[in-house]
């Protein structure tokens, strides 16, 4: 346990408003200490994350130690490309799940972080990394992980507010003309199949810009950076102008390029450090199997 003691300004904010900017944690972090008794104040549990503070008072905020995470660590192969106190950038591969689920109990990312991390502080009061943004089993490259809760918060702000930079390499069906362009078209749950998204406009925005930078054999090879982070977006998008991401099982083209993978990585990432304030850039070189598909498709990456 670590009690915090504070007195928190009565100007009319929210209790859990004020020790979630405190604490470094999330709001939804705060109301569940508060639930558990874990806020006093003077003295007295407070459970209404509504109150609002008076002039004088002593706020008490208990912050348990992390209880082990449910995931098993397991010694997994991993590329970790940094790692300090508060974060890991890491490179997936194609094929690794990020979170244990039902059929994938154990070898995923999750399993292998808590291996081959150190100092883990856990997030939502768990011995557990954060993983910050999504990639599809099959997609390999970069993922941020945050390794205590004010590192979470901070970088999930960044994806939301997206000054978190991302660019994929992807090759996709077809020889487009135009060397650069923009889709905006929102996405949501497939009303026709609920294991697949699409384009409608009834969906949440996204946004997906993308450049060639070569052309193949009925194939072209983009940059492609996200301005938002929606389920499929890259997959969906390119679909939606006619230009599936080759080796798609979902939404590519049954005659499509001969290739040994789903050819989306991701490739480079851009992000503040949420505590030294510095700009960082990170890039993971295309896997093998990836480049050998390239070559097969008249591309030399």
């Amino acid at each position: 346990m670590e009690a915090h003691e504070m007195t928190l300004p009565a100007d009319g904010r929210r209790l859990d408003v004020q020790l979630a900017e405190a604490s470094g944690l999330t709001r939804s972090r705060i109301a569940s200490l508060m639930e558990e008794g874990l806020v006093t104040v003077d003295g007295v549990p407070q459970k209404k994350a509504g109150a609002k503070p008076r002039a004088g008072q002593t706020v008490v905020l208990t912050i348990p130690a992390p209880k082990p995470a449910a995931p098993e660590a397991q010694d997994i192969p991993l590329t970790i490309l940094h790692e300090d106190a508060d974060l890991a950038v890491v490179v997936k591969p194609c094929g690794m799940v990020v979170h244990p689920a039902a059929g994938n109990e154990d070898g995923t990312l999750v399993n292998a972080l808590l291996h081959h991390l150190d100092s883990l502080g856990g997030i939502g009061g768990e011995l557990r990394p954060g993983i910050v943004h999504r990639l599809d089993k099959d997609t390999s490259g970069l993922l941020l992980v945050a390794k205590n809760d004010a590192s979470q918060l901070a970088l999930s702000t960044q994806l939301s507010e997206r000054s978190m930079e991302k660019h994929y390499r992807a090759l996709v069906e077809g020889v487009i003309r135009e060397d650069s362009g923009r889709i905006e078209a929102a996405i949501a749950r497939s009303k026709k199949d609920r294991k697949k998204m699409a384009v409608d406009e009834e969906g949440r925005e996204a946004t997906t810009e993308w450049t060639v930078l070569e052309r193949g054999r009925g194939v072209s090879l983009l940059d492609v950076h996200i301005l938002t982070g929606r389920t499929h977006q890259i997959r969906v998008h390119m679909r939606h102008i006619g230009h599936p991401v080759c080796g798609d099982p979902i939404y590519g083209s049954a005659k499509g390029a001969k290739v040994a993978r789903l050819m989306l990585h991701a490739y480079s990432l851009t992000f503040t450090h949420p505590t030294k304030g510095e700009r960082m850039t990170f890039t993971a070189e295309l896997p093998a199997e990836f480049v050998k598909s390239l070559r097969a498709n008249g591309i030399e990456a």
